[in-house]
């Protein structure tokens, strides 16, 4: 199933093996992975709160 992450990158969740909330230079990113290739991350949250909620509603789409 495709999910929209933005306006440019549609996120095909039945190929992806992991998540991970991750801190980086800019802020909380969600990362997408395939395997060990990550082939996409969300836009930047404040707090790890934020990006869990976002997550699960992204996931939510699925059912």
């Amino acid at each position: 199933m495709f999910v929209k992450l933005n306006d440019r990158v549609n996120l095909n969740l039945a190929r992806i093996t992991r998540t991970k909330i991750d801190h980086v230079e800019d802020g909380i990113r969600v990362r997408f992975y395939e395997c060990q290739d990550q082939v996409a991350k969300s836009q930047r949250f404040e707090d790890v709160e934020s990006a869990e909620k976002w997550l699960s509603k992204l996931l939510k789409k699925l059912k």
